[in-house]
């Protein structure tokens, strides 16, 4: 093969990408010829290439957590913030977490060096560049503007960085994306609303809400009314439900909130008639492999049930959840799940249409990605 590559961020990604000025599909550059991003060769690298190739949408992934240690401490010289790790090696060793409220207190502590708009603006731009060397073609992101607005950064200054780095990770990678506000649910319903009424002169740029943080102990109903407000104004429903939370935290996203997805939604194996009326329904689960084992939710990667609810006919997708954290991108969770759970070629290549099926997208955006898969797969052999 002859492609031009370039390494970006420790992956090979495409040096020549041409945005298509209609469409969601760039092209690149191939011995000289313009092919779309989704095409791979029949000699391809095997199964991981396969995989990290696969054009694929992700879903769950808080933008927050793919704050890299290394950037995590260029910001803090940058805005003088002081951080209690002398190194990149002591932050990663402190990554090991007994539950997800381990995890949270160092992911809020780790959110202080983010101050100015640039410094949102090189988050998510570096992990953009990431996912396209995964192949994601659409990525719906998550933030928490209370991490920040409860710091005194203006909801302004998260909103407008993020969303310059999307419209830049469409022109260079051409990667669609949208915006899902999420409120923290160990804060107060009063909270939430206020937020949601600082966020409201910028709801062009906002694609949904969402809810996360710590499960247990506040369930979906406490927001019933902000969500209410946020459905009113057009936004669309995600929420996290089922990662330590009961299946009764799954049902109450979805009658209570109106959930189009559930984020996690692992504990839902715990109820038939829950698993029956996501099936029927087809809603979508955003699951995170390796986030689920780093937190403890499953004890190994092959235990996990993913597997087990595709083959129940559930609308599963792979995300990453918070990468940074959990030791691994999107791809990495594709190829790790296939590896632990023995996943065949069809099921991976049924995971990435689900990905695209619980995507938020216009008709015709869709059809232009399924079509871009097909694609994929029959040049692959």
């Amino acid at each position: 093969m002859c492609l031009r590559f370039s390494l970006s961020m420790g992956k090979l990604v495409p040096r020549d990408l041409l945005t298509h000025a209609k469409g969601p599909m760039p092209l690149r550059k191939a011995c000289g010829r313009a092919i779309l991003w989704g095409e791979q060769r029949r000699e391809d690298v095997g199964m991981e290439g396969f995989i990290r190739g696969l054009p694929k949408a992700e879903l769950h992934v808080h933008i927050e957590g793919t704050l890299e240690p290394e950037m995590m401490f260029d910001l803090a010289r940058r805005n003088n913030v002081p951080l209690r790790f002398g190194s990149v090696e002591e932050i990663r060793a402190a990554y090991e977490f007994s539950d997800l409220q381990s995890f949270l207190d160092i992911y809020y502590e780790g959110a202080r060096v983010l101050h100015a708009e640039q410094d949102f603006f090189d988050l998510t731009f570096a992990y953009l560049q990431r996912a396209a060397g995964d192949g994601v073609r659409r990525a719906e992101i998550f933030f928490d503007p209370q991490t920040h607005t409860g710091r005194g950064i203006p909801i302004e200054t998260v909103i407008t960085g993020i969303n310059r780095a999307l419209e830049a990770g469409r022109a260079e990678f051409g990667i669609s994306s949208g915006l899902i506000m999420c409120f923290l649910r160990h804060l107060s319903a009063e909270s939430a609303h206020e937020t949601l009424e600082m966020a409201l002169p910028f709801r062009p740029l906002l694609l949904a809400v969402g809810l996360d943080s710590s499960e247990v102990g506040n369930p979906p109903e406490k927001f019933d009314a902000v969500f209410g407000w946020a459905r009113r104004e057009g936004l669309l429903v995600v929420a996290h439900a089922g990662e330590e939370g009961p299946p009764d935290y799954v049902w109450k996203a979805l009658d209570v909130l109106h959930a189009r997805r559930v984020d996690h939604g692992v504990r839902a194996e715990e109820d038939p008639d829950l698993l029956f009326r996501l099936a029927e329904e087809r809603i979508p689960l955003t699951m995170c492999p390796l986030s689920n084992v780093k937190l403890r939710v499953f004890p190994s990667l092959a235990e996990h049930n993913l597997k087990r609810l595709l083959k129940q006919g559930l609308v599963v997708t792979i995300n990453s959840d918070d990468p940074a954290y959990f030791g691994g991108y999107v791809g990495d969770n594709y190829v790790a799940a296939s590896e632990a759970l023995g996943l065949t070629r069809g099921e991976l290549i049924v995971l990435a249409k689900n990905s695209f099926e619980a995507a938020f997208l216009r008709v015709e955006e869709r059809r232009a990605f399924l079509a871009e898969l097909d694609r994929y797969v029959e040049a692959s052999g």
